[in-house]
């Protein structure tokens, strides 16, 4: 018997996910009710959203990328793009409410700021190590190095980044641009932006990591670039 297939009434969105991911999401879960494109132009533009949402004041007209919070959601026939978007936002408030920003504001970062660091650790660590990706970021900042991550220039080329383009200018190309990239580049989960308030306090101004062989991230931590390069061999 041919039955007529059940709307999704929840999708989960991943931690690390960008805007763009997340719109596909919803459109699969909808059933392309909403669209893709409906969905990132409703989140185009963070002023729409500021004055319900404080934490979203420094992040101007910029879009809503890194605070559409990892998480499940309902969805129903009545949900719109903007009323899953603000119950979104409702969730990055409710779960940052705890969150201790004080750290990040004694480093001369914003919440914003913090949000875009904390997004750069979601993609640069796991869960053992993102207290200690979080140092050398905050180090590299505080001495006035590039961050050089991968993951920013992954996120305007869309998968890993090969040496061509980690060699091409950009916004977003932190091997080019001073300091934090213009937006964070996806939604960081809770783990990440606690690991953003409460780093390690270190010397590490380098890591390294590879696969273990057995499914594993091992990393290598290191203070100056002569143990850096020795980390390779």
């Amino acid at each position: 018997v041919l039955q007529t297939p059940v709307a999704a009434t929840t999708f989960t969105v991943p931690e690390g996910s960008t805007l763009a991911q997340t719109a596909e999401i919803v459109a699969t879960a909808s059933e392309g009710r909403i669209a893709v494109d409906d969905f990132v132009a409703a989140a185009g533009n963070a002023a729409a959203y500021a004055a319900n949402y404080p934490f979203l004041a420094d992040a101007g007209e910029q879009s809503l990328e890194g605070f559409l919070f990892p998480k499940t959601y309902p969805i129903s026939d009545e949900s719109t793009a903007e009323s899953i978007i603000r119950t979104m936002l409702d969730q990055f408030s409710d779960e940052t409410a705890s969150l201790d920003w004080s750290y990040a504001e004694s480093q001369g970062l914003s919440l914003y700021d913090a949000v875009k660091l904390a997004s750069i650790v979601e993609k640069e660590s796991d869960a053992s190590h993102r207290a200690d990706v979080a140092s050398v970021f905050y180090n590299r900042l505080a001495s006035g190095m590039l961050l050089q991550s991968d993951a920013t220039v992954a996120y305007v080329v869309g998968r890993d980044p090969t040496p061509e383009d980690v060699g091409t200018y950009s916004d977003y190309n932190t091997y080019f641009i001073a300091g934090l990239p213009p937006t964070p580049i996806n939604s960081p989960g809770l783990d990440c932006l606690q690991a953003v308030c409460g780093p390690a306090i270190t010397g590490y101004y380098y890591f390294y990591f590879e696969d273990d062989g057995s499914g594993n991230l091992a990393y290598t931590f290191s203070e100056t670039y002569e143990d850096h390069q020795s980390a390779y061999e």
